[in-house]
């Protein structure tokens, strides 16, 4: 089969000229979309490490820094797979707040840790199952379902805590993110990065490895197309938000281990923490794209900027005003990418 030719500019016919016209052009920004990010992350980390070398550049400060990490990391495993189906996630915040009150309900009540961190996680996840549900099934948006699930869920935890803290007994719970011990440092950090760092190892190979992945960027990227082709729009869909509101419990978990309480005004706001640790490591609102490595490396970015800010003394409202940007430019980089990509 002969290769049409083209005008290469000189008036002769060029089959080359039309082989390279066709090569889409290869950029590893391109394909890994996290790379971008974790570049801005070295670089930041050696700024802000030259600036205050005596504090900020020491291992207790980075082991800091991926603690307090942790919890936006895990829930942002759940929001990039909502993310990349091309939905949004307003709950996740509230239903932190719920675990935390049922986790600490269930240990009061005699129930041993790994029963109530259970039972925590499985509440969570009923919240997810039913906002997949009322999407699914009355063909509302997500913002819009989501958004009244935020309240809605913030109050039944309220209710069941009677809008004040929940005590509950000491337990290995509260060691999920608790500082090393002298005779523990081997462990480098608390069970609970490692916690995070193994689901997202598993998420990982599932979005890349699995059908169920490949379905969940099928319907981001085109869901008539993917209806077309015969996948479960519906049950797809339902899982997800299911998985997302499973692993905001074990968000709300690693909270209860950082609070030792059931707190049910925790967490507020942190939903757009997370959908931001997203967008900034490369996930686009638009559907289709995202990674779990992209989550972490968005989450880390963005504690690592609040504590440089913190250590060089600036004011609480910079670092808020610092965060914004980055989130405004990620996005508007996602739309750049975009555009070229259509044009």
């Amino acid at each position: 089969m002969s290769i049409p030719s083209v005008d290469d500019g000189t008036g002769q016919s060029s089959p080359g000229s039309a082989r390279a016209m066709r090569r889409p052009r290869f950029s590893w920004f391109t394909r890994y979309s996290w790379l971008g990010p974790f570049i801005a992350l070295v670089v930041l980390y050696a700024v802000f490490a030259t600036i205050e070398p005596d504090t900020f550049s020491s291992l207790a400060t980075f082991r800091t820094m991926v603690r307090q990490t942790t919890m936006v990391g895990v829930a942002a495993l759940g929001m990039t797979m909502v993310i990349i189906l091309g939905g949004i996630d307003l709950s996740v915040g509230s239903i932190v707040a719920l675990t935390t009150i049922v986790i600490a309900q269930l240990l009061s009540a005699g129930y041993s840790p790994l029963a109530a961190a259970l039972g925590g996680i499985a509440a969570a996840a009923c919240c997810g199952l039913v906002n997949g549900a009322l999407i699914t099934s009355l063909r509302v948006t997500p913002f819009i379902v989501t958004l009244g699930a935020m309240g809605v869920i913030r109050g039944a935890a309220k209710g069941l805590a009677h809008e004040q803290k929940v005590d509950a007994p000491v337990s290995w719970l509260n060691e999920l993110l608790a500082e090393l011990s002298k005779g523990s440092t081997w462990q480098l950090f608390p069970p609970g990065v490692w916690m995070m760092l193994a689901l997202a190892v598993v998420a990982g190979l599932a979005l890349r490895y699995t059908r169920f992945g490949r379905h969940v960027f099928a319907i981001g990227s085109n869901e008539q197309a993917a209806r077309v082709c015969g996948i479960a729009i519906t049950r797809v869909k339902v899982a997800v938000y299911t998985l997302a509101a499973a692993l905001a419990g074990v968000a709300g978990v690693m909270q209860f281990s950082r609070l030792t309480v059931g707190d049910p005004t925790v967490a507020a706001g942190l939903e757009l923490d997370v959908i931001a640790a997203v967008v900034i490591g490369g996930g686009s609102m638009s559907g289709g794209e995202g990674s779990i490595a992209g989550a972490l490396v968005g989450a880390m970015l963005m504690t690592e900027i609040k504590t440089g800010c913190a250590h060089m003394g600036l004011s609480i409202w910079v670092q808020e005003i610092i965060t914004g940007l980055i989130i405004v430019a990620a996005v508007a980089l996602d739309r750049l990418r975009h555009r070229r990509g259509a044009a």
